[in-house]
């Protein structure tokens, strides 16, 4: 049970005893504090909450409580000026504490509350023929370190890469490629020469407007299911994947599914006729929407004057293709904010055909914008950073810093690759996902603050006393570990449970990185402060067994935000 629980309990029990039939209907948990100074208690209690319920001004309801509460294996309680502040038996909640990690130290804070819950995820979505570049850096790793923390949960969990395949430019590029191209050209070159071949389309097709007709016939062959037009569109997309996927490869990333808006095409005519069947598209201008002027929205446009299908009839064909398939119970788009807008139309135009379950499990999970050493990306500007070449960088600087601060290390080029790439991705999952993020080198291989490679390295600190500890076979004395340095270790342990689940529920990634940040912070000033290996064998043994919980709880934080954790820096 957590600390925080079996405080509420206390107080819950506390009040019954002390107000015998009184039910103030309050939340014991949710109110309970961590007080700024830890002079004050590990916990604290407000009891101002209780005065209409109990008739009773807050310091004597606090003196009360704390009169009621005889439980010194766990705590004391002290009432000062109307809050009930509780001190931890620092001895027993040492012992508490380590026991459960170590009980399961890879699968501390893990739990099975998702357990027989489907979330489909859909994150990254590159596009097909352009290049992996920065801008796609947040929704891939905030799309996996969620795929992680709700499987951690017990969740089952399907990983969505939908693609952006489907298009007029696609017709442009075969048209392009069956006019200048050849087959070894792409291979060889990849999505640059599929690059290459659509800025020829356009510069030519200033000189020759009717090429635009020629690209448009083909983008039509390639929805009537010519043979030909599909072969080199699966061509291409095969390149594509091809080249990102070193990229994932570099980030650990794997998905389930590659399913793009091609994918749905045909798969629209049910959304449309049940839309027709309910009577809720509208023409507007010839073309036929979904009117939402009582939600204060736009309305969503479904069909073109033309009869053509537009990228939100191909996302509500996917809503009701996963939802059949996989039967989730929570349906995560892991998408830039500017597409707000957009999910909010679909998920209501959801609702309005009949399907309660849109208002909570499909859910945009949107983040903010990514920026390079104080420019904004632009790939009119040039202003465009290629994610390949940034994690080559990063891993290339990493190397140099090892190269100069650990030059005798035996396998330096593995530790710069997951130093570097862990940079990369610690800096995008450093804030609160809506926040901005502007990369800068300096700040993401910094070996101090809050950074990856200063995370990383803690663990490798940690890996150090236990290689120097050895084997310890004395029973630890939890007496050892009664410091506040050891308590704030202590209680952030503790909390880590918390911090995931609450990184869950709000779909925040960072909360994982900050509480591992925090806990890396705590032991490095646990570590200055005492010496680990000296004194008696119990104490020893339950310092190295706080170093040994430590270094376990950040390598799972580690993995939960996507990162590797090497042993020796």
């Amino acid at each position: 049970m957590e600390m925080k629980t079996l405080i509420a309990q206390i107080v819950d029990a506390a009040v019954r005893t002390a107000y015998p039939g009184v039910d103030a209907g309050i939340n014991y948990e949710a109110l309970l504090e961590v007080p700024p100074d830890s002079k004050l208690g590990d916990f604290a209690f407000p009891c101002f909450k209780l005065s209409k319920a109990l008739r009773m001004g807050p310091p004597m309801i606090a003196q009360k409580l704390a009169a009621a509460i005889d439980r010194p294996e766990v705590c004391t309680a002290q009432p000062v000026n109307g809050y009930l502040n509780f001190f931890l038996n620092r001895g027993n909640f040492a012992k508490d504490t380590l026991q459960k990690v170590m009980a399961a130290p890879e699968r501390w804070g893990s739990g099975n509350e998702g357990e027989g819950k489907t979330v489909v995820l859909d994150y990254s979505s590159i596009n097909i023929a352009k290049r992996f570049h920065i801008g796609h850096l947040s929704t891939t790793m905030i799309g996996n370190s969620l795929c992680r923390i709700y499987g951690f949960l017990g969740w089952h969990t399907v990983s969505v890469n939908h693609l952006g395949d489907w298009g007029t430019q696609f017709g442009k590029m075969i048209c392009a490629y069956k006019k200048w191209g050849n087959k070894e050209e792409v291979e060889k070159g990849g999505v640059d020469a599929m690059t290459a071949l659509y800025v020829r389309f356009h510069e030519e097709a200033e000189k020759n407007p009717e090429l635009e007709n020629e690209g448009r016939a083909w983008f039509k062959k390639i929805e009537d299911g010519d043979p030909e037009a599909l072969e080199i569109f699966n061509w291409f997309k095969d390149v594509t994947l091809k080249d990102a996927s070193r990229v994932y490869d570099k980030l650990g990333v794997q998905f389930d599914y590659y399913t793009g808006e091609s994918f749905y095409h045909d798969k629209t005519d049910r959304v449309v006729n049940e839309l027709k069947e309910k009577g809720l598209l509208t023409e507007s201008d010839g073309a036929q929407v979904v009117d939402l002027s009582d939600d204060n929205m736009p309305p969503c446009l479904i069909l073109k004057s033309d009869g053509t299908t537009i990228y939100a009839t191909r996302d509500l064909a996917a809503i009701f293709y996963r939802k059949d398939t996989f039967h989730f119970d929570k349906c995560l788009y892991v998408v830039a904010y500017q597409q707000d807008l957009h999910f909010r139309q679909v998920f209501r135009v959801v609702e309005k055909m009949g399907y309660p379950w849109a208002k909570d499990q499909l859910v945009h999970v949107a983040f903010g914008m990514v920026s390079y050493e104080g420019q904004s990306l632009s790939t009119r500007k040039g202003h465009v950073l290629y994610l390949d070449e940034l994690l080559d960088r990063a891993v290339e600087k990493a190397l140099a810093i090892i190269e100069e601060k650990s030059p005798n290390l035996e396998n330096k080029e593995e530790v710069a690759r997951q130093v570097g790439v862990g940079a990369v991705i610690y800096s995008d999952l450093q804030n609160s996902r809506i926040k901005d993020i502007d990369f800068w080198w300096d700040r993401a291989l910094n070996f101090d603050g809050d950074t990856g490679p200063y995370v990383q390295y803690t663990y490798t600190r940690c890996c150090s006393v236990m290689r120097k500890a050895g084997e310890v076979t004395a029973q630890p004395d939890y007496n050892a570990l009664l410091d506040d340095e050891a308590q704030l270790v202590l209680r952030l342990l503790a909390r880590f449970p918390e911090d995931v689940r609450a990184a869950c529920r709000t779909n925040e990634p960072f909360m994982i990185t900050r509480a591992t940040t925090d806990l890396a912070k705590a032991y490095n000033k646990y570590y200055y402060e005492h010496r680990i290996l000296d004194g008696e064998p119990g104490e020893i043994a339950a310092r190295v067994q706080l170093t040994d919980a430590v270094r376990q709880v950040i390598k799972t934080g580690l993995y939960l935000i996507g990162m590797e954790a090497p042993e020796r820096m």
